[in-house]
């Protein structure tokens, strides 16, 4: 069995587990469950929904179905709401794509319907055509800095300034204006998909300052590393530290 503090914390999120139900593997749930909800759960300060927030995007990332079908469930138990639930995976698709978010899209669907949610929910986009790029801009601008934006748009190449432009209106403008989510968490939740994801190292750099600019600063960003430990292992995670060590270094004592 799990220690007494996980089992505390799992069944708050989940619900009591029933004893008479049959496991193929104890030992893994167990070994799993006290450091997960033992150990890690305690660390830190992150509020229930912030780490469940996380926890939902770090399963997108990772492509972990099972998981992510069960956080998804506990997430809603603990106050997390539908739109917030169906942001998290919008908030995904300009980072891991759709090919791979689709399907987390539709489990969302699935678990929302069961629990008699009527779909869909209501729109949370806030932009139109012709205002995408300017919502957009204001939106990067708060996140990388407007000096900064200025030089990613003026020294683009010919042939790639079209990409900066689709970063601008379509990553930003569609994607961080939406509601049901504020910018600072949607910005937390870019820093989560790309570690989770591995092999974004320097879009994780970038998000760490990002993150730092709008009020995410190193402890959130450690406290938030040591949740994803159990679930998307160590050498990622050690990716994220690393990221948050070089951009948001520990003061000097």
């Amino acid at each position: 069995m799990p220690n007494p503090i996980a089992q505390r914390n799992h069944d708050a999120l989940f619900g009591v587990r029933d004893p008479a139900r049959p496991q193929t593997d104890p030992e893994m749930i167990d070994y799993f469950d006290s450091f997960a909800w033992g150990e890690v759960y305690e660390h830190g300060s992150l509020d229930t929904r912030s780490r469940l927030l996380v926890l939902l995007a770090a399963q997108i990332a990772c492509q972990a179905q099972t998981e992510f079908r069960m956080l998804l469930g506990a997430a809603l138990d603990n106050g997390i709401t539908p739109v917030e639930a169906k942001e998290v995976v919008y908030h995904a698709i300009p980072y891991i794509g759709m090919s791979k978010v689709l399907d987390f899209g539709i489990i969302a669907n699935q678990v929302l319907a069961e629990r008699g949610v009527a779909l869909p929910l209501p729109g949370q986009s806030t932009t139109t055509p012709e205002t995408r790029y300017e919502k957009g801009y204001a939106a990067q601008a708060a996140i990388v800095g407007d000096e900064r934006l200025q030089q990613m748009h003026a020294n683009a190449p010919a042939d790639t300034a079209h990409i900066q432009r689709w970063l601008t209106e379509n990553c930003f403008g569609d994607n961080y204006t939406r509601g049901g989510i504020d910018l600072a968490t949607r910005e937390l939740l870019t820093f989560v998909l790309l570690v989770s994801h591995g092999g974004c190292d320097p879009q994780a750099k970038s998000h760490v300052a990002g993150n730092v600019r709008v009020g995410n600063g190193r402890q959130v960003l450690l406290d938030v590393v040591s949740q994803l430990v159990p679930f998307i292992g160590y050498p990622r995670s050690l990716n994220g530290l690393a990221a948050i060590n070089e951009v948001a270094p520990a003061e000097a004592s």
